[in-house]
């Protein structure tokens, strides 16, 4: 007579719960962190030619969507979305990009600690020092790799305007959020 066979113990399985949360965390550590282009174009007639372009192209697609089934209000859309295409694309060959990514919170949180508020600015509420930090956040944000005397130039040599595109460039993509809290 043969001796049954000793059934195997099972081995320790997943939970389909645990699958699913395994698979949850890994698309959220794979996320990609928050990215921002800053357009840089001294070529005012080409940045009205796109806005231009722009609002036609808006336009056209609202007459169209009005009237359905007009070919005439079609041709005019499709033609003017070609015009801002080319607008657009005219505009991009003329126009150098800074592109901004956000830092990792405890990333950010070492850079302002880096560069504390005088004591005045503290005084007056402040949690960086405003002469100091724009120049590094944009070094530690650049994706070009731009240095930090380099954004020290660029925020010292441009207009008030320009200078302060290029600091909002850095400072606002390390406040978007991509979450949001459901309504329950």
């Amino acid at each position: 007579m043969s001796r049954p066979v000793q059934a195997k113990r099972p081995s320790p399985s997943i939970t389909p719960v645990e699958g699913a949360w395994s698979a949850k965390m890994d698309r959220l550590r794979s996320r990609v962190l928050p990215q921002k282009r800053l357009r840089v174009c001294d070529d005012k007639e080409l940045r009205e030619q796109h806005e231009e372009a722009e609002q036609a192209a808006r336009r056209a697609r609202f007459v169209a969507e009005a009237n359905p089934g007009d070919e005439l209000a079609a041709s005019q859309h499709a033609d003017a979305d070609s015009a801002r295409d080319q607008a657009l694309s005219a505009l991009d060959a003329a126009s150098e990009f800074l592109t901004f990514r956000a830092l990792p919170r405890p990333v950010l949180e070492e850079v302002i600690a880096e560069h504390p508020p005088s004591e005045q600015q503290a005084e007056e509420g402040a949690i960086f020092n405003a002469d100091t930090f724009p120049a590094a956040l944009v070094s530690a944000a650049s994706v070009d790799g731009m240095s930090r005397e380099e954004a020290e130039e660029l925020l010292n040599g441009w207009s008030a305007p320009d200078a302060n595109a290029l600091w909002d460039a850095a400072w606002q993509i390390q406040q978007e959020s991509r979450v949001e809290l459901g309504k329950g």
